[in-house]
């Protein structure tokens, strides 16, 4: 198949270089135009796109000419308006597709989209006016206003918080004096199994469905970040003693191993420290 990934970054780069050792196609974005010949080295089909504008930039009508889109574009923490402006992005990018050769959407979402309540979280529990935060609020109606469409086919991916090659949550902890939730239990995914993930819905033609894609593992947030600091030669973070408050959620990966025949590569994120 062609298949374009808009947004060759952390995830996008090695997702695109996977489907191209499966013999796919791959057109790849970045919004740097030095990162362009890094993609192309790679044989990647390169495009600068800058969004919202580009999207009427006739001269990149090329890179709409797919199969398949994976469409991996974040909210920006600079947007203090990341309610309207993120699901009105989505939009946008919605009426392109449309209008152009791509029949299906594989979206990576965020678990985000979810409330902090605790318990074992499904699919099904995203409600709109309870996600923990208004980032999630605005993916949500990301998903939706993708999922509703007469066009085009849409796969929903809700990554858990991602690690791995670079970039691990225990920099931003390390040495910090005083944290909370000590036993909250972490919900993450390695970028391994990150690509494997969307390569696997690809390769078995799962549209319209929505999928999380967690780790089997949850430690406790006070052990985890101990191990990874341990790992990494870091100060440990201090936490405060005692239960946690509030948002001591797990969230399933059920599905996606059931109707995936999915086994995680990095099964516990403690796996990848100890």
């Amino acid at each position: 198949m062609k298949i374009s990934v808009l947004g060759c970054g952390w995830l996008g780069f090695p997702l695109a270089q996977q489907l191209l050792r499966l013999n796919h196609t791959v057109k790849g974005s970045s919004t740097t135009k030095s990162k362009l010949s890094i993609l192309s080295q790679a044989e990647i089909e390169s495009y600068q796109i800058i969004l919202p504008d580009d999207l009427d930039n006739n001269e990149l009508d090329s890179f709409w000419d797919s199969d398949v889109l994976f469409l991996n574009i974040p909210p920006s923490r600079k947007n203090n308006d990341v309610m309207d402006h993120y699901p009105n992005l989505i939009k946008q990018i919605k009426t392109k597709v449309e209008e152009s050769s791509i029949k299906w959407v594989v979206f990576a979402s965020s678990t985000s989209v979810y409330s902090n309540e605790n318990g074992l979280i499904e699919e099904q529990d995203a409600l709109f006016g309870e996600t923990s935060r208004d980032s999630g609020e605005a993916i949500l109606r990301a998903e939706y206003i993708l999922m509703e469409n007469a066009s085009f086919h849409a796969t929903v991916v809700r990554f858990g918080g991602l690690y791995g090659y670079n970039r691990h949550p225990v920099r931003y902890l390390a040495g910090k004096k005083n944290l909370k939730e000590a036993t909250k239990p972490v919900n993450l995914i390695h970028q391994d199994d990150c690509v494997k993930i969307i390569t696997s819905i690809i390769e078995q033609d799962k549209k319209d469905e929505i999928y999380n894609a967690v780790s089997d593992g949850h430690p406790p947030r006070r052990t985890f970040y101990r191990s990874a600091a341990k790992h990494f030669e870091l100060e440990p973070p201090e936490f405060i003693e005692g239960q946690s408050s509030n948002g001591e959620r797990i969230i399933s990966n059920k599905k996606i191993k059931k109707e995936l025949n999915y086994r995680f590569i990095y099964p516990n994120p403690l796996d990848h420290t100890a």
